[in-house]
Order: structure tokens, then C-alpha cells, then sequence
């Protein structure tokens, strides 16, 4: 290179064409529209003549067919070396892509790139984008030969990263091995940071396996979460809860260096789409009692508390609920073919499936409720429909065999006439946002019960409440911000803390103890290992009884049964008194004001974005 410097070069073993798609996005009611750039995959060159004249016709469109794979299918399933190199070649595409459309718009106005951070703000959105850092330094020390300290400084100015993961297993990393084969550049990169990241500090050998990007045991691999920490001049986590489990737990040894860079932004959800578009009679209804202000700033919807006791009123909420589930019901009806009674509680727990998320609690529970019904006649005040919807990771096994169970529950209930006349269970397929769009409006309970300590933040809980669902939770992610909002009162709040959980797992936490000591657990464990949901394969359940036994019940089911079961006693009782649960309704949608996502943008361009 010049002057005698060392220039590395990577030379590109194929090329691929981005193509730009831009969707317009307009604002609400202010003149203003952004434009979102989405990336396609196209092959340079689409047909290989002599390899088809010669008779290959597979090979003639291979390259074609290579190349276009990579944007088919978002995040492809990576349990096998092909599925990883698939979607390690997709995230490096996205990431090329948009760096190169940056800074080609940059450089169409500045000549250098001193003033890039002031210019561009990249926020990663978890660790996906990560590859963004080498990219950028190899684009700023290779292509224009800019120092490395300085090019540096600019990428640290520039990133930002935010977390969604407390889960240690799923923090991405990626094997030496296939970074070495498919971005040999960006793994030398990545070691040089690394190098010098831990140069720069003063660590015991204790600290640097923490600290370092890049593990050693039990596999060579990078860290990508440590790698956008270090190259990041932000952090944030997503909840209140989330963030301090960062800070204290999770990257602990991150926050002590560098405590500055770590902050809080609560997720929102937008107004417009979850409550203007998706409930106009609600939407209407709360317009006539306090105008429209709190469309474009929803913490104006605190002055609906004063009609928490307006009979009028009261009576006017119930029938807009009402309506939506019977819109909902009859779309069931047409698209799905289920059958579903509108007197009935509409009680929702709509999520990813993971067992984290714990769907197979609220199994347990249906199962109890059952068996009260079938064997002591206990019946439920009011009939109560639980609808379940949601994916799975395609190669994550043990969730799609909750799939099934949930599935045969709700089909053992509706072959006994006493059960079927008080609970149904649905699972909704294919769960999308247009579905959600529909599900939001007619739901009356939101369960939000993952073990606490495990959820980041969730959206849904704030989607559900802002449309009158009351939340059925636990202490985890942003239901400790909506306790905090709506008042203790007006949230059914369950089991274990994030401590509590904490507390049992150091004190070698065994489920056998809460098995033994409670009768109605036993019978729901026992119901099901005695194969009644499935005789045809007995022992399609066994993984998990397994896990919720003798392999430890990891995310504490046994031990939040009890405190759940009673919590939706309450929940049942409460509902059949209308005026007491219509109150807890609205006054938990007049106070979801501070989970706007405009409240939350503004605090990222002004606290991160520095605009």
C-alpha cells in the first residue's frame, strides 16, 4: 500500500446483487413519510450457458439458484452446517447491503468520514447485524485506508446496540471454523479488536474468558454479543428488569468497565395500529368521552380513569368487548372452523413458543380444571376459552410437542360433554400480525408467565392491556412496568420473583417437593403419564414429564403451580362481578400512556441516536 503500509485485500470468492426494495412509511397526521429499505437477494449472473450446452442443466442455474437462497426465508433453520452457513451468509448480506447504501449516501455530501457518528446512528437490534463492526472497519481500514484508531473511534460513535436475550444459550456466537470459510477478512478483524480490547485493559486471567469475543472452550467461536458490546457506545436493554440483569448478571464483567455505556428503554408498541386500527369501536368509544389528543401522545388517555366508576360508561365498554368477540368468533368460525362461544372468558397467552414462556403451565392448569370438573364436579362460575397461539423454531422439538399437547388437551375436553360445556382450548395457526390484529380487541385475560428472570421485555402484554385485556403474570420483563402503572390492583401477579427463582436454583431447586405435597399437581402429572391425552403413543409425552421431574423442572413450573392456580381462581371470581373487572379494564387502558412507541423513540434519539 502507501507509504509502505501494510494493505490486506479480501478477495471476493462470489458476488451477489443487492436489490433495494423501499416500502413508504407515513407518519400519523404530520406530513411526514420515512422510507423503509428491505434487500433481495439476485444472482449476477442468471444462466451459465456452457454448462447447459454441455448438458449440466442443474449446475446452469446454480449460481443463480446460490445466490437468490439467501433472502428466501428470514433467520433459515441452522441445525445443520449448511442451515449455519445459510444464515451467516444472509446476515452478513443484509449487513453489507445496507453499510455500502450508507455510506455511499454519506459520501454523496461530506468528503471524509470524520463526522459519520454525527451524521449516522446504526442501532443493532441484538446481535443478528453484529458482523456490521468488522464490516465497517473493513471498509474504513482496507477500502479507505483510514487508520485504525481512528477508524475505530468512528464505528464505536456509530454503533449502538440493544439486547433481547437474558437466556445464555441463546446469545449468538458463530464457530472460528465457519467465519474462517465464508469471512476469513472479518475473522481476522474481529481478532484484531479483540487484541487490542483486552490490551487496553488491566484484567486478571479470571476476567478475560468473560470479557473476550472470542471463546476458547468448548468449541474456538466468536462471541457476538461481547463483540457488539465492545464496539458499541450503548447498551440498553429493553425493560427495567432486563437491564439490571444485564448489568449485575448477564455482563456483569462489561458493566463494571464500562458502567456509562449501559441504559434502559422500556419496548413500546405503536397506538395507531394496536388501538386505532385494530379496535375502532374502542378507539371511537374512548374519543367521545376525552376528544383525540391521545392519539399522538397516549399518556393524554390517564383522563379515561375519571369513567372507571361511570356506570354509562361502563355499560358502553362491556358492549364494545362484547362486539369484538363476537367479530372474532365469527372469523374463527369462517377462517378456522372453530366454534367458539362469545359469553365465554376469552383468555389469551399469545407468544413464541418456548418453554421459558411457559405455555405448558397454562396446560397444567386446563388439565386441573378438568379433572375438577370430570372427577370432584367442580365447575368453573363462568364457561372459559383458552386460545393459544404462536411458532415454534423449526428444529426446537420439545416446543412443538407442546404444540401437540396443548392440541390433544383441547381435543380430550371436547370429547367429554361436561368439560366441553365449560372449557374449550384452541390453538390458532399460522399466528401473524394480521391475525394479532384481531386477537388484541377480543381478549379479556393476557398471560404473560414466563419464569421470571427469562423474558426481556414483550410487546404483547402491552398489546393486550392497551385493548382492556387484564394480565394474568408473573414478575418478569415489562409486567413489572405495567404493575407499576395500572397499580397492584388491577394486575394478577404470580409466583416467584426473579430473586425468589434465583433463591430456588441456589438451593438445589427439586419439583418432587411441590409434586408431593400437592394433590392437584399430582393428579395433572399423573393424568398424563397415564397416556389418556394420546393412547395411540404412549410415550409421546415422556420428554415432558421428564423435564418437569426428574430433569429438574428448569424454568420452576412446580414450583409457580400452586400461586397460578390460585391467582385464576381470583381471576374467575373477579370476572363475574362486571363492574369490578370492566373498572380494572379501563383504568389499565387509561394508564399505558408511558408504553407508547413514540415515548420510547424519543428517548432513544435523544438519549443514543443524539438527535
Amino acid at each position: 500500500g502507501k507509504g509502505g503500509k501494510l494493505k490486506i485485500t479480501w478477495e471476493d470468492e462470489s458476488y451477489v446483487m443487492a436489490m433495494a426494495f423501499d416500502y413508504m412509511i407515513p407518519g400519523y397526521k404530520n406530513g411526514a413519510v420515512n422510507t423503509l429499505r428491505l434487500w433481495s437477494a439476485k444472482a449476477t449472473r442468471d444462466f451459465n450457458l456452457n454448462m447447459f450446452n454441455e448438458g449440466d442443466y442443474v449446475s446452469a442455474v446454480a449460481d443463480k439458484n446460490d445466490s437468490e437462497i439467501i433472502s428466501k426465508v428470514l433467520y433459515p433453520k441452522d441445525d445443520t452446517l449448511q442451515g449455519k452457513e445459510l444464515r451467516l451468509k444472509q446476515e452478513y448480506f443484509f449487513v453489507c447491503a445496507t453499510i455500502q447504501d450508507i455510506l455511499r449516501r454519506y459520501l454523496k455530501t461530506h468528503d471524509s468520514f470524520s463526522k459519520l457518528p454525527q451524521k449516522v446512528a446504526i442501532q443493532l437490534n441484538d446481535t443478528h447485524p453484529a458482523i456490521a463492526i468488522p464490516e465497517l472497519m473493513r471498509i474504513l481500514v482496507d477500502e479507505k485506508d483510514i487508520p485504525w484508531t481512528k477508524a475505530w473511534d468512528i464505528c464505536c460513535k456509530t454503533f449502538a446496540y440493544t439486547n433481547h436475550t437474558i437466556l445464555p444459550e441463546a446469545l449468538e456466537t458463530w464457530s472460528v471454523d465457519l467465519l474462517q470459510a465464508v469471512l476469513p477478512r472479518h475473522l481476522q478483524i474481529i481478532y484484531e479488536i479483540n487484541h487490542r480490547f483486552l490490551e487496553s485493559l488491566s484484567l486478571q486471567s479470571d476476567d478475560i474468558p468473560e470479557l473476550s469475543i472470542v471463546q476458547e472452550f468448548p468449541h474456538k467461536a466468536i462471541k457476538m454479543a461481547n463483540l457488539a458490546i465492545v464496539g458499541s457506545h450503548s447498551v440498553n436493554g429493553v425493560s427495567a428488569l432486563h437491564t439490571d440483569l444485564l448489568k449485575h448478571e448477564l455482563f456483569a464483567g462489561f458493566y463494571k468497565i464500562s458502567p456509562e455505556k449501559f441504559n434502559n428503554k422500556t419496548n413500546g408498541i405503536t397506538p395507531r395500529r394496536w388501538l386505532i386500527l385494530a379496535n375502532p369501536g374502542l378507539s371511537d368509544l374512548i374519543c367521545d368521552a376525552i376528544g383525540e389528543k391521545w392519539q399522538q401522545d397516549l399518556s393524554k388517555l390517564s383522563a379515561l380513569q375519571q369513567f372507571a366508576d361511570d356506570a354509562t360508561f361502563v355499560q358502553q365498554w362491556i358492549k364494545v368487548k362484547q362486539q369484538n368477540k363476537m367479530d372474532f368468533a365469527r372469523l374463527m368460525q369462517n377462517q378456522g372452523n372453530f366454534q367458539l362461544n362469545p359469553d365465554s372468558i376469552f383468555d389469551f397467552q399469545v407468544k413464541r413458543i418456548h418453554e421459558y414462556k411457559r405455555q405448558l403451565l397454562n396446560a397444567l392448569h386446563i388439565i386441573h380444571l378438568g379433572l375438577q370438573i370430570r372427577d370432584k364436579q367442580i365447575f368453573p362460575q363462568i364457561p372459559h376459552t383458552f386460545l393459544f397461539a404462536g411458532k415454534a423454531a423449526p428444529g426446537y422439538a420439545m416446543a412443538k410437542l407442546i404444540i401437540k399437547f396443548i392440541n390433544d388437551i383441547g381435543a380430550w375436553i371436547a370429547a367429554d360433554k361436561q368439560m366441553a360445556n365449560m372449557l374449550k382450548v384452541v390453538f390458532l395457526p399460522n399466528y401473524r400480525v394480521s391475525l394479532a390484529e384481531h386477537i388484541m380487541p377480543a381478549a379479556e385475560i393476557s398471560q404473560q408467565i414466563s419464569t421470571a428472570g427469562t423474558e426481556a421485555s414483550g410487546t404483547g402484554n402491552m398489546k393486550f392491556a392497551l385493548n382492556g385485556a387484564l394480565t394474568v403474570g408473573t414478575l418478569d420483563g415489562a409486567n413489572i412496568e405495567i404493575k407499576s402503572a395500572v397499580g397492584a390492583d388491577n394486575i394478577y401477579i404470580f409466583g416467584n420473583d426473579a430473586e425468589g427463582i434465583r433463591k430456588l436454583r441456589a438451593h438445589a431447586y427439586n419439583p418432587m417437593d411441590y409434586l408431593n405435597r400437592d394433590e392437584d399437581l399430582k393428579a395433572v402429572i399423573d393424568f398424563i403419564a397415564s397416556n389418556a391425552l394420546n393412547p395411540a403413543q404412549p410415550e409421546l409425552y415422556l420428554p415432558i414429564l421428564q423435564e418437569l421431574t426428574e430433569y429438574g423442572d428448569r424454568y420452576c413450573l412446580m414450583a409457580d403451580f400452586h400461586s397460578y392456580a390460585d391467582s385464576m381462581a381470583l381471576v374467575s371470581k373477579e370476572y363475574a362481578s362486571e363492574a369490578l373487572w370492566n373498572k380494572k379494564s379501563i383504568i389499565n387502558v387509561a394508564n399505558m400512556g408511558i408504553f407508547s412507541s413514540d415515548y420510547v423513540i424519543k428517548q432513544y434519539a435523544k438519549e443514543i441516536w443524539g438527535v
